[in-house]
């Protein structure tokens, strides 16, 4: 069965910032922690393994967390700020204290906001693979319309792009599951597993805790408190009949 990828990057809520909303770090945070909790919940109520792109910055405030991670869940590299990056000191110090926290190699990265970082640093700091490519436009933030739509082997690494639909590439990213009807999200899902014999959606903690307080617009904070939990536990069930949940590394171990 072809592969389904939930992943989701576990990072300070600074969402707000964006906004023009001050919001303190140990705010963030907690935030973060009360969106994650409810999304494990939910994967692991379906039995679903999901990979997880942890800031260095989330990890180090939530050390239990990281060791109690289930066997069958990955966890991954999200740099160490969510906030700022330095290619020559974050790739790796972020690596090296999830190998130390979880005890278990670090393969993957994810840049934050799914900006491009140089392959030559991600190898360099130790990493098998990065997913940080959504083949499609974002006005106002990238267009990478004449990227490959399916994962990929270039500069010494693997390239796992975020899943976007075949022939007009809709990302399938975390604003489309929550401002579509959840059968167009699934239609365009099913359609994209099909076709392109793999599905990479992600998520982000603070979507699925109360944002309420926040000003964010409306296509922002959708579905936030609750509905947002109902319709992620619905397209877990309905996709289980379509392909087979797997972490992105154990995706890759099979491409070899």
């Amino acid at each position: 069965m072809n592969p389904i990828l939930i992943t989701i990057d576990v990072e300070e809520c600074d969402i707000p910032l964006e906004y023009g909303f001050t919001i303190p770090l140990e705010e963030q945070l907690a935030i973060s922690k009360e969106g994650l909790s409810h999304f494990m919940q939910i994967v692991e109520e379906a039995n679903v393994p999901v990979t997880l792109f942890c800031t260095g910055v989330y990890a180090e405030n939530n050390t239990n967390w990281i060791k109690s991670l289930k066997p069958s869940h990955e966890l991954a590299s999200h740099g160490y700020f969510h906030g700022h990056f330095d290619a020559s000191t974050d790739l790796k110090s972020s690596k090296d204290l999830l190998e130390k926290l979880s005890g278990k190699p670090i393969t993957g990265f994810r840049m934050a906001r799914m900006q491009y970082v140089e392959e030559s640093e991600i190898l360099k700091a130790g990493y098998s693979y990065h997913s940080s490519l959504n083949p499609t436009w974002i006005p106002g933030r990238y267009d990478h319309r004449d990227k490959p739509t399916k994962p990929f082997f270039d500069k010494g690494l693997w390239n796992v792009p975020a899943s976007v639909s075949p022939w007009l590439r809709i990302p399938l990213f975390w604003l489309a599951f929550k401002n579509f009807p959840l059968w167009i999200y699934t239609f365009l899902a099913k359609r994209t597993l099909r076709k392109q014999g793999f599905l990479n959606i992600y998520f982000h903690p603070w979507e699925f805790a109360d944002l309420s307080k926040y000003p964010l617009p409306s296509h922002v904070k959708r579905g936030h408190n609750g509905p947002l939990r109902d319709k992620l536990r619905s397209f877990l069930q309905q996709m289980k009949r379509e392909g087979e949940f797997t972490t992105m590394a154990k995706m890759l171990e099979n491409n070899e």
